[in-house]
């Protein structure tokens, strides 16, 4: 089981925001580069970026500490990163910048032929983000609810070529509320790509919950507030983690 830091990033710099409000935003580091290392120093083996000024404009903003993360972590460790990307153009400056994977959320629902043409284009790189509420998924950085329903949306996906689905419960995320395991579960039952489990991540017991259903096809868990709080620690979480898998 990957647990994978999220370094979510408005106007340079790490925060969290609660239920994706931009207006409820805590900011822990002005320097991304250096908390992308940190995590690599305490065994992270993926980070999870999210920009989140681009998910709201629909178009990258937060190119420089992209930048400098992907320096500080050079080939160490696969990054993934979601937000703001609607073209092919955006897709290919990341990857030869050395991004691992593009995470592709509101664009992927909105215009599923530029996902199609995106898993073509870069097979192996493309993931889906699909952030639900009751099953129905959620875009345009979870302003509108949309009536989709999730497994449909990530079976057809599947077929299209992507890498893997981040499923997030908007209602949960970072409320400290728990994973919503049941429909983490269900969804990656449905698929023959990996889940990887996102929203609300709270303690060690999220922890050894997921663990216990990974052979479901839950490949990972986005770890966002609860290591930034305190609540968790990522280090002993990383380690029971792999205690339980082996």
């Amino acid at each position: 089981m990957l647990l994978i830091p999220a370094i979510d990033l408005k106007d340079g710099h790490c925060v969290r925001l609660k239920q994706g409000d931009m207006d409820q935003s805590t900011t822990f580091s002005e320097d991304p580069a250096a908390m992308a290392k940190s995590w690599l120093d305490k065994g992270a083996r993926r980070l999870h970026l999210v920009d989140l000024n681009g998910a709201f404009a629909g178009k990258p903003q937060n190119f420089t500490a992209i930048r400098s993360i992907l320096k500080a972590v050079g080939n160490d460790i696969p990054v993934q990163l979601g937000g703001g990307i609607r073209d092919l153009d955006t897709i290919e400056k990341y990857i030869d910048g050395g991004l691992r994977y593009v995470i592709i959320g509101t664009a992927a629902v909105k215009n599923p032929g530029f996902l199609k043409d995106a898993c073509t284009a870069f097979g192996g790189h493309i993931i889906v983000g699909l952030d639900a509420k009751d099953g129905k998924v959620a875009t345009d950085g979870w302003s509108k609810l949309t009536g989709h329903e999730v497994i449909d949306l990530a079976r057809k996906f599947e077929d299209w070529g992507v890498e893997s689905i981040v499923y997030t419960d908007i209602g949960r995320d970072g409320m400290l509320t728990g994973i919503n395991i049941d429909a983490t579960v269900k969804l990656a039952q449905a698929l023959h790509i990996p889940v990887i489990a996102s929203g609300g991540l709270s303690n060690m017991a999220d922890i050894e919950k997921l663990c216990e259903v990974e052979a479901e096809g839950i490949e990972g868990v986005i770890c966002g507030r609860a290591v930034y709080s305190g609540d968790l620690d990522f280090v002993a979480a990383q380690a029971k983690a792999d205690e339980l898998g082996a």
